[in-house]
Parts: C-alpha cells; structure tokens; sequence
C-alpha cells in the first residue's frame, strides 16, 4: 500500500512541499512517466503472435532478463513498505528485507523446471500434467484471486499517493487520480504485451536503482558516512532505543506465542508467497532455454539484495531523522517513510530548485514502479482468462493466434476496468487485507501445486484440484476470520469482531493443509484407479 504523508501544517494525506516543488514533480511526471508509457506501447510486438505477446519471443538474456524480472518482482509497496518497516521496527524490518531477498532462492529452484515447461501460463504448467478444463478453469480461479487484490491495492496507492503530490485533496482527487493512471495501464497493456513490458520494467528498475542510490548517499552524508552513527540516531528516533536492534517489535501488541507465531508466517508468506506470484513465476518464460533462467535469477538476486539494502539503509535513515512516532502518526502502516524522509533530506517546504530534485526522483520512481507492477499483473491475469478460459476452454483450442492476441487484448481491459473500479469504490479503506490475501493465496495454493506437479510423478489431477481449491478455500476462510478482517482498529472492517482465529497470518495452517490435500487427492485417485476393475478389449 501506497503512502499517505503529512503536511507540516495540514494533517493527515498531504506532503509537506511548496507550489515549485510541486510544479517540478509535475514536470518530472510528464517528462519521464508519458514518454515511457508511448516506449511501452511502441515497442509492442508487430504482429498478432501469440509468442511475442506473452514471451516477447522467449529472447531475453540473462542480464536484460534480470532487470526486467527485477521490476516485476519489487513493488512499490515492496520498497515503501521495506522502508517503513525498518524504521519502525528495526530488526524484525531487517529480517523482512532480508526474506524478500531469500524469495528469489525459492525461484531459483523453481525456475528451470518452470521454463523447461515452455508455458504461456501457469495453466499451461499444470496442464501437462492434468490436462484438462477444470484444471484451466481452477487455476485461473487462484491466478484471479490472487492478482485481482493485488491490482486494487496498487492503484489505490498510486492515485492517493499522485493527488498527494500534486498538492489535491479530498477523495474525488483521488479516484480520478486512479481513473486516469488505470486507464493509462491498461492502454500500455493492451497494446504493449509483454515487449512493451520489457521497456517499461527495464527503465523502471534503472530509475528505482539510481533513487535508491541517490537518497542514500545523500543520507549518509548527512551522518558523516558513519554507518554507526545513523544505526544509533535511528535507535533514538525509534523511541525504543533498548529493543530496536532486537527481535520482536513488529508482533508486540499480540502474546509471546502468538506474535511469535505471526512473526513465522509472515516470514513463510513473503518467503513462499512472492515467487509464486502469478506475474513472477510466469516471467521466466521469457528466457530462451532453462540455463538462461537460472541465471537471470541469479542476476536478479544481486540487483534485488542491492536495492533492499540501500532500502534498510533509507529506513534507519527515517528513524533517525523523522522518528518512528511522527511516521506512525502520518501512517500507521509506515509506508509513508521514504517520502518523508525526502522532504526532510531536500529541505522541507523550503527546499530549494537545486534540492527539489531529489524529490523528483523520488516521486517518479515510486509512481514508475506502480505502472510497471500493476501493468505486469494485469498482464498475467489477462493471459489466464484469454489463455486458459476463452481458448482452451470456450473455444477448447480451435482458434488462431491472432484471434487469442485480440482476446488477450480484451481480457486486458476488462481485468483494468473491473480493479479500476473497485480500486475507486474500496479507497479510503484499510488495504492491508488485500496484501495479506494475495501473498497467502500464491503461497497457499500456487506452491504447493507447482512443488507436486514439477517434482512428484505421482501428482494427479484430483490432488491437483484439491490443493488449487482447498488451500484457496482454507487461506480466504481463515483471513476472513483473522484480526486483519475485523475486531481490530487496523481492521478492514474495525467495528465487525468475527476473528476467532488469532493469528494475523494464515500460512502457517493453510499452506500445510494444501500440501495435506495434494497429496490425500493423488493417494485416493491412484487407488481408486487401481481398485476399478479391468475392462476386456472391445468392451
């Protein structure tokens, strides 16, 4: 989730920046951000191929590869909420940035059977072992459910944050801020496939690395380039100096065994979750052969653990410079961090023109990486209804490649609008439940399906319907009555109280019960197929 900052006069939602500021992120805006959307759109592919839709031509190489997969995989919620979460929390935020990093390890191990596969979409993946409707039909059920929230609360982000910076107020600032960039989306989409995707993640990953980079050196200045020096103010900042280097912070409103539990699967939901994403995983299909795959993961691990960070170096530098208590005032998801300590670094309201760039650049490389993000999952939502629903299931694979491209095209708006419209009708809502179900159901339902499918002969198609609907099934009931739904003030809906399970994270119970499934699913088909009497030739 985007931020919402304070304005040093005006409360809650604003950012404390004078009109030439403003008109400089304007300027930065229309300089960088249109040009990248007409590249995106551009360099789409010149003819109706399914191929260079989907895959771009399977040509990337490995350090071009890495750089697009990097700008799949870190969002700006990523990179916000890494920031904040060190600020706040210090070690535990250490330990978050850390297991972003380790996700990539799980893709590592994923990726040369994912390409091996040669798939569109992860319909595509699990088809060649259990072909057939309802396995198209299920997996684009999680492919949906998982990208569709994770769409909403991207663009409720990025409309609350561009209002922000624009100096606009009020709600209907806001949904037409979402209108616009949604539709900006999905024009970028439609037309650019997945070759327009490349150009677009490529110059975003460059500008997220360079701002990372800039912040931090500026930063660092400031602290005489004493690591130590910037560990210890932001100790103080914190407000809890004695347990800021310490685990246990993020969970300390909840028991011992409950916020240690929470602690553990929310380090299994991000560590599991995020490489199964469907945009993540499916990314790999632009490398040309398996080794190609593995090493732009490899390549991806290093750029990502550079920007993570240079992230924990920006969050420490929050902590010290703003503190903990005035950023959980402006947001008390702590996204807000980066922005603020922006302002502070360039000057605050009085920041000069030699200053307000900084601001720029930070402004334009957290709205690019919103458009990069929401752009790749709404492509890899639409793939799986045009691929999966329409062609193999409506049309049951009697159709042309330039027929599908057009669906797929289709599909792209239609997977724009809807989130567009309920990113406007949900705004103003706590979004952490949103995040929370998106990763739990990629961790929940996608892992253990691609685990059994790529390394178990004896997965069927039972157990694969079984794990795909009953880790869907345990991970939304459990979030539903969770604290993150109701009876909490952080609540989605604070005034309902239906959370009698206690923990804020399901995986802990959902991703063995998928597994548990997959598994009893496969057992039980096998022997049932070998209980069924044999029948004579001819019969």
């Amino acid at each position: 989730m985007l931020p919402q900052v304070l304005f040093a006069a005006g409360g809650p939602g604003t950012l404390d920046l004078d009109t030439d500021t403003r008109s400089w992120v304007l300027v930065g805006f229309l300089t960088f951000i249109v040009p990248i959307l007409l590249i995106c759109v551009l360099n789409g592919p010149e003819r109706d191929r399914v191929d260079d839709f989907y895959t771009a031509g399977r040509g990337l190489r490995p350090v071009q590869g890495a750089l697009v997969l990097t700008g799949v995989y870190l969002s700006a919620a990523t990179v916000l909420g890494t920031t904040g979460t060190v600020a706040v929390f210090g070690f535990d935020g250490l330990f978050i940035a850390l297991c972003t990093v380790l996700s990539l390890g799980v893709l590592l191990l994923l990726s040369g059977p994912l390409r091996e596969r040669g798939s569109y979409t992860l319909g595509d993946t699990f088809a060649l072992r259990a072909p057939g409707p309802s396995v198209r039909i299920a997996v684009a059920v999680v492919t949906l459910s998982a990208c569709v929230p994770y769409l909403i609360v991207q663009l409720s982000g990025a409309g609350r944050t561009t209002a922000m910076l624009l100096g606009l107020s009020g709600p209907g600032a806001e949904q037409t801020a979402i209108v616009m960039i949604g539709a900006l989306v999905v024009c970028a989409t439609a037309f650019g496939g997945m070759r327009g995707m490349i150009a677009i993640q490529v110059i975003k990953t460059v500008i997220l690395l360079a701002m990372a980079v800039a912040v931090a050196a500026v930063l660092l200045h400031r602290f005489h380039w004493s690591p130590d020096s910037l560990i210890e103010a932001a100790g103080r900042g914190s407000g809890r100096p004695e347990g800021y280097m310490r685990p246990g912070l993020r969970f300390a409103a909840s028991s011992p065994v409950e916020g240690t539990l929470d602690f553990i699967g929310l380090m299994i939901t991000v560590v599991l979750g995020v490489a199964c994403m469907p945009h993540v995983a499916t990314q790999l299909n632009t490398a040309p052969d398996t080794a190609a795959a593995r090493r732009t993961v490899r390549h991806t691990i290093v750029i990502v653990g550079a920007i993570c960070l240079l992230t924990t170096v920006l969050g420490f530098g929050a902590a010290a410079l703003i503190g903990a208590p005035k950023i959980l005032a402006a947001d008390p998801g702590a996204t807000s961090s980066l922005l603020m300590l922006t302002g502070d670094l360039a000057g605050g309201s009085s920041a000069q023109t030699g200053e307000a760039w900084l601001v720029v650049l930070v402004s334009c490389a957290v709205f690019l990486t919103t458009l990069a993000v929401v752009a790749s999952v709404t492509l890899a939502a639409a793939g799986s209804v045009a691929h999966d629903l329409v062609t193999h299931v409506v049309r049951r694979g009697r159709t042309t490649e330039g027929r599908e491209v057009a669906a797929a095209r289709i599909a792209s708006a239609s997977v724009g609008v809807l989130s567009i419209c309920l990113a406007v009708w949900v705004q103003g809502w706590n979004m952490g439940f949103l995040s929370t179900i998106s990763l739990a159901l990629a961790s929940s339902c996608l892992l253990p399906a691609l685990v059994y499918s790529l390394f178990w002969r004896g997965f069927t198609r039972r157990g694969l319907l079984w794990t795909l609907y009953g880790g869907l099934g345990c991970a939304l009931g459990l979030q539903v009555v969770s604290p993150v739904f109701s009876g909490s003030p952080m609540a989605l809906f604070p005034e309902w109280d239906i959370a009698w399970f206690p923990l804020q994270t399901v995986a802990l119970v959902s991703l063995p019960v998928a597994f548990l499934l997959g598994w009893l699913g496969s057992v039980t088909g096998q022997r049932r197929a070998a209980a069924l009497p044999e029948q004579p030739v001819g019969a």
